[in-house]
């Protein structure tokens, strides 16, 4: 692999899962297979114990150390740090001693192999100081150690803890370059740990920002006053689409705003043209009125009207708030199905439930079906096809369209049944159903029994925006479009994510024999 493959997968291992650790990783064997600088001279491969001498640790009597900072700095593995050793302990009495330019190893216990650049110090029985010889760089033989950890803690004998020697040491077969390239070679790895650095401090933030950076960058947008506060506040988030649309769940908490700025007639421009919504409200009301004057109905207990303290944000001209059931077919009027379904009847009634429920992918028929008795009891539920189908047991606010398929059948008690009281209000009344704006109403009304249930009332009670007819049909126009755009980069993304991790493996994984 050369230097450029490496530096095209550094996204790509990033990304994937412990990318940066296994980056780090692949970084240090290439570095030490000479694989990221042109060779000067003839690479042979040599015993550490031919090039290097040890000095094995010994622990000082207890009495002679101290935190004081009396006497000759103590390092036992305690004490490794990140590359050097962290200053804690003294001793007066040091017996074995590493010096700079050593290399620290631990040779006892869970962590043999760890390794640390020497400071000037006394050492313990836990650690060893590899010293090399003129011709090794110390920053060389410290990465080159790196890939021999795993095998010296498998290799480890003696004790409960596990311990190396001089032998398991001297044995450690290492790549040995001329010192001009080993020090290239160090450069280069050094250079491409910074990278990795950087990319581990993209990763935390992702791991522990993202999510609120991106809920907090998108409320600006949701909670816009005006069109112009949401022109701002765009250029605002878009500065930063590059960090913040880098995930599926991203675009998810986008798409929700996309909804959201709908809700509150931000999405498209107002027509001063357009017939308000109190007319599309005073047509339903006529209709509903005929309907009991001929006794076809009987009459509405009139809903509480809906006081300003109780609106949460400002309409745009022509909108007006109402009640969810003022929406509603008078023939229809939302409902839930089958309370004791029975068991399944092959021949009987299909019988849709929550798992059916599908906005874009429905059954052709439900798995199950109930008796023709059980069905005859609520024939008010029954489906023509068309309707909105919203779970109110469980799976709250689960949302479905009947399939002209499904035209007969019946619906369970978990479910209930929403009909528009204008077929032009249907697109627009399901894009309501799906905002965060009526699910945060629904979710704030359930009652807990067995499980979460939603009480039919308290959803024909619910709060609800109406535009204008016209604008009606270019907000669910203008929501479709952008929730394909949203579908299609979330696609990307994760398919993006999946290339990743699978190179990612492949780059880990292959041999790095021959690597030039």
């Amino acid at each position: 692999m050369s230097e450029a493959t490496l530096l095209k997968s550094f996204n790509l291992l990033a990304t994937s899962s412990g990318g940066v650790t296994r980056l780090r990783e692949l970084v240090v064997q290439i570095g030490m297979a000479g694989g990221l600088v042109r060779h000067v001279g003839t690479a042979t491969s040599r015993r550490l114990g031919e090039i290097a001498e040890f000095v094995m640790g010994q622990a000082p009597p207890g009495n002679t150390c101290n935190s004081t900072g009396d006497g000759t700095i103590f390092v036992k593995t305690g004490e490794f740090g990140q590359l050097y050793p962290v200053v804690r302990e003294w001793t007066t009495q040091p017996l074995k001693f590493a010096r700079l330019g050593d290399v620290l190893i631990c040779v006892v216990g869970a962590t043999i192999g760890k390794l640390n650049l020497a400071i000037d110090c006394a050492i313990g029985r836990s650690v060893a100081a590899i010293r090399p010889g003129t011709d090794l760089d110390t920053k060389y033989l410290y990465y080159a150690l790196m890939p021999y950890t795993l095998s010296l803690r498998r290799d480890s004998r003696g004790s409960a803890q596990g311990v190396i020697g001089r032998s398991e040491l001297s044995a450690i077969d290492l790549r040995f370059p001329s010192i001009q390239e080993q020090q290239q070679i160090v450069l280069r790895v050094e250079e491409l740990m910074k990278l990795c650095d950087a990319l581990e401090e993209k990763g935390r933030l992702a791991e522990e920002q993202h999510t609120r950076l991106t809920a907090t960058l998108f409320d600006t947008l949701a909670n816009s006053e005006s069109a112009h506060a949401l022109a701002e506040n765009w250029k605002l988030v878009a500065e930063h689409f590059d960090l913040l649309l880098d995930r599926p769940e991203a675009v998810d908490a986008l798409e929700q705003t996309i909804l959201q700025l709908a809700v509150r007639g931000l999405l498209v421009p107002q027509d001063p043209k357009d017939e308000p919504a109190s007319e599309l409200l005073k047509k339903i009301r006529a209709e509903k009125d005929r309907l009991i004057a001929e006794g076809k109905i009987k009459r509405d207990k009139p809903l509480p009207p809906i006081p300003e303290e109780e609106k949460p944000f400002e309409l745009p001209q022509g909108w007006e708030w109402v009640r969810f059931d003022e929406l509603i077919h008078p023939l229809k009027p939302i409902a839930y199905g089958v309370l004791v379904p029975g068991p399944d009847v092959s021949t009987g009634i299909p019988f849709v439930r929550i798992a059916d429920l599908s906005l874009s992918d429905p059954p052709v028929q439900p798995e199950k079906a109930i008796g023709h008795e059980v069905d005859a009891k609520f024939q008010r539920t029954r489906l023509e096809g068309g309707e909105i189908l919203m779970g109110v047991v469980g799976s709250i606010g689960k949302l479905g369209i009947a399939p002209s398929s499904w035209a007969g059948a019946n619906i369970a008690r978990a479910i209930c049944r929403i009909v528009p009281a204008d077929s032009g209000l249907h697109d627009f009344v399901l894009f309501l159903l799906q905002t965060k704006f009526m699910q945060d109403c629904f979710a704030g009304d359930t009652r807990t029994l067995a499980q979460p249930t939603l009480n039919v009332g308290l959803i024909r009670a619910a709060l609800t925006p109406i535009p204008p007819p016209a604008e009606q049909s270019r907000i669910v126009a203008r929501v479709a479009s952008l929730r394909t755009l949203c579908a299609d980069l979330r696609k990307r993304l994760s398919s993006a994510r999946e290339r990743q991790s699978q190179l990612a493996q492949v780059l880990i994984e292959q041999p790095l024999t021959g690597i030039v």
